[in-house]
């Protein structure tokens, strides 16, 4: 399966990921729509102002008959400019009709707000969420004066525009011309849109009569609309212009305030605790006073000197002291200790406890500087049972292929080691050639691409010596902006000086371009 190659370093964008807060999560429940505002959402104002709050209509016989409104199409509009008035389908002229179309659209420089960078906009309104299943009140958090944090969501500052639009009514009669012109010169200056959604102010220019007598008589007035809307959509370039972040539950310092902290205790904006870190108070500021006063004794061990009625009026010195010195790095004596389940030693507590059958344990290992001297020392794992020492001369173990000798730590060696015939030393320039093939591990950058598949390396590989395997792909990995290639997918070549990586782009899902980073790490020649 195709899969999407990384973005290259140089092109990728940096994000503060505690700013991303997920919206989409079932747990969550966030039904928050994200706002957007389009010039189909004006166009829709403007219809809906007519047909529903301003309702134009005429009298006719004795009857009223409603006006519509419509938006002109490019056609109708073209059609109404050529012959001065609109018909139907059997070429009868439609009167009263009043028909509109938007003319233009320009930044409104009136309001200088802007949202500084449409792909990083720093600029913002800012809306909270009253309530929500995560943000409800129940009694706990009233008696115990608790408060959620708040949810809010910014909104970024939508670009300020003014479109026009120009308007045409027909109708057969001065007086029902009238009576349409009053109703929409008295809507001048309104806010015009549909209830819950956006609302745009308006004003009404010139109203102009255009009235002409061609064979039918027709009264016809023209005038203008400038409506003053916002546009911002839902997305720009992958991120969403609505976003969501909430308040802190606990506030900390780190460094010296000159506030009261009090002042930083807001309950209502949902802060919960203020923890204070590496904070200076001076010691001439500190004063406690107690209506009774405080009196300390000594216990078993323990004696205080000048511990009574300490009330805070002035400064006393009250000194707790046991009969000997038990610091760090002191000597101390007790007759006995005694543990009822271990004894702990040391900061990471090292630990000695009596087992089920009366031995001692100890939970981690032993470094004894001097002698163990015991009368029995056995060594016991689930491989081998070794019972016998020996105090001086060779040590036998591991004579037989199929033996497991695991060794923890550190092994020093004054000679040398034969892996597979090969002798491995060490010091100064004295480096096997076996030491020196294991120690090798370099990183190459490729320097150009042959075709779409082949990645070239200014690179020697390093020849493994007699007895081992050689050297081929799996002794390498590679990375593309990043991103671990698969090894299934690769091959590698060694051509004279180069080194080429040749790439199954059907198995790993994508070409190689000239702006990927490649790099290899493996056994390459320094």
């Amino acid at each position: 399966m195709a899969r999407e190659k990384p973005i290259p370093r140089k092109n990728r964008l940096k994000f503060n990921r505690g700013e991303q807060l997920s919206r989409s999560s079932p747990a969550v429940k966030d039904d928050v729509k994200n706002i957007s505002v389009g010039i189909m959402d004006m166009d829709s104002a403007i219809m809906y102002y007519f047909n529903e709050v301003i309702e134009p209509s005429v009298k006719e016989n004795d009857e009223v008959v409603r006006v519509p409104c419509l938006y002109a199409s490019p056609e109708r509009w073209t059609s109404i400019q050529n012959q001065g008035f609109l018909r139907d389908k059997k070429q009868q002229v439609i009167t009263p009709l009043i028909v509109f179309k938007r003319t233009s659209m320009e930044k409104n420089v009136n309001i200088p707000v802007d949202k500084l960078d449409a792909n990083n906009p720093n600029h913002f309104y800012t809306f909270e969420k009253k309530y929500s299943q995560q943000q409800r009140y129940d009694k706990f958090s009233v008696q115990q004066g608790l408060h959620q944090n708040k949810e809010l969501y910014n909104v970024v500052i939508p670009d300020y525009v003014t479109l026009t639009y120009d308007f045409t009514i027909w109708t057969s009669y001065i007086e029902q011309m009238n009576a349409i012109v009053e109703k929409i010169n008295y809507s001048d200056g309104a806010y015009w849109g549909e209830p819950g959604k956006m609302r745009f102010r308006t004003n009404v220019e010139t109203f102009t009569d255009a009235s002409e007598t061609d064979g039918e008589r027709l009264i016809k007035t023209t005038f203008t609309v400038q409506l003053h809307g916002y546009i911002l959509p839902e997305a720009f370039n992958k991120l969403i212009t609505t976003k969501k972040y909430l308040t802190p539950k606990q506030i900390i310092l780190k460094t010296d305030v000159d506030v009261q902290l009090a002042s930083l205790i807001k309950p209502e904006e949902g802060v919960q605790e203020i923890r204070v870190s590496q904070a200076r108070k001076d010691a001439s500021d500190a004063k406690t006073t107690l209506t009774n006063g405080l009196t300390m004794l000594g216990g078993t061990g323990v004696s205080v000197v000048n511990g009574v009625n300490f009330t805070g009026e002035a400064a006393t010195s009250t000194t707790f002291a046991i009969g000997q010195d038990v610091g760090t790095s002191s000597e101390v004596l007790f007759s006995a200790v005694s543990a009822s389940n271990s004894l702990h030693i040391g900061p990471t507590s090292f630990e000695i406890s009596q087992r089920p059958d009366g031995h001692a344990q100890v939970d981690t290992d032993w470094h004894v500087l001097g002698d163990i001297i015991a009368e029995n020392y056995i060594v016991s794992s689930s491989v081998t049972h070794m019972t016998q020492s020996f105090a001086s001369g060779s040590n036998i173990f591991g004579d037989s292929i199929d033996d497991n000798q695991i060794f923890t730590g550190s092994m020093d060696i004054s000679g040398s080691i034969s892996l597979n015939g090969s002798s491995i030393t060490a010091g100064g320039s004295e480096v096997s050639t076996f030491d020196e093939y294991v120690r090798k591990q370099f990183v190459k950058k490729a320097g150009s691409l042959v075709g779409t598949n082949t990645a070239s390396f200014t690179a020697i590989t390093a020849s493994a010596p007699s007895g081992l395997t050689t050297t081929n792909e799996n002794d390498f990995i590679f990375f593309i902006n990043g991103q671990y290639m698969e090894h299934d997918a690769l091959t590698i070549e060694q051509s004279g000086s180069s080194f080429l990586l040749q790439v199954d782009t059907t198995s790993i899902g994508y070409s190689l371009e000239s702006d990927d980073e490649i790099i290899a790490q493996g056994k390459f020649n320094s």
